[in-house]
């Protein structure tokens, strides 16, 4: 990133984050677990529309989130995303554009984002993760991450047409090696990443019951 695009980014992080803590009550747990340099392939389930803010708003590296190209047909939303690091994917089909775009963006040390459940939850709950993050992670060389955002669907289920305040918690998981990405299986990984993500999830509901 140049300098004028690091400072942007830096501005909009802090007005979201503290937007977030405000309105949502947001905390950020595990963050430690973010490798500081390198490129990282960063898992998150999907609960709403917001999950790519949440997912970079506490976090001390920038994202760059895959997100849907229907996105970015409204041009001037289209700019402003692009802006902060996101770029186009198409959900119907092996985008092989996007793919190799995640690519380039992990092997310049960058930290991409991807939602393997494909669209968002309609219960709250991680549905079932598709392999292919695990295969790029393995292409580029780089751990994969996953991340648990717990509360979104409170405040913004698919149903509603806008979000209501409620709280929201965002976690880290253990890291899954570059090495361990490219010598298992993309599914079964990716099953093991879910259940460290379902893991992550109990753990902030849990927290959430005792400030209750």
């Amino acid at each position: 990133m140049t300098d004028l695009a690091s400072a942007w980014y830096a501005v909009c992080q802090f007005v979201a984050r503290v937007l977030f803590v405000t309105i949502f009550g947001i905390r950020v747990f595990h963050r430690e677990r973010l490798p500081r340099t390198g490129g990282v392939l960063v898992v998150s389930n999907h609960q709403s529309f917001l999950d790519p803010i949440l997912a970079a708003v506490g976090m001390p590296r920038p994202f760059h989130p895959m997100a849907r190209e229907t996105l970015f047909r409204f041009l001037p939303f289209a700019i402003i995303i692009r802006s902060l690091n996101a770029f186009p994917v198409r959900r119907a089909s092996a985008d092989l554009g996007a793919i190799r775009e995640a690519l380039r963006r992990l092997k310049d040390g960058q930290v991409v984002l991807m939602f393997p459940e494909g669209t968002r939850t309609r219960d709250g709950s991680i549905g079932r993760l598709q392999g292919g993050p695990v295969t790029i992670a393995a292409r580029a060389g780089v751990p994969v991450l996953p991340m648990v955002i717990d509360g979104a669907f409170d405040s913004w289920p698919r149903t509603h047409l806008l979000p209501r305040p409620h709280q929201i918690l965002v976690a880290c998981g253990e890291p899954l090696s570059a090495e361990e990405a490219a010598a298992g299986d993309p599914d079964a990984l990716m099953e093991v990443l879910r259940g460290r993500m379902l893991e992550l999830q109990a753990e902030l509901r849990r927290l959430r019951r005792s400030t209750v």
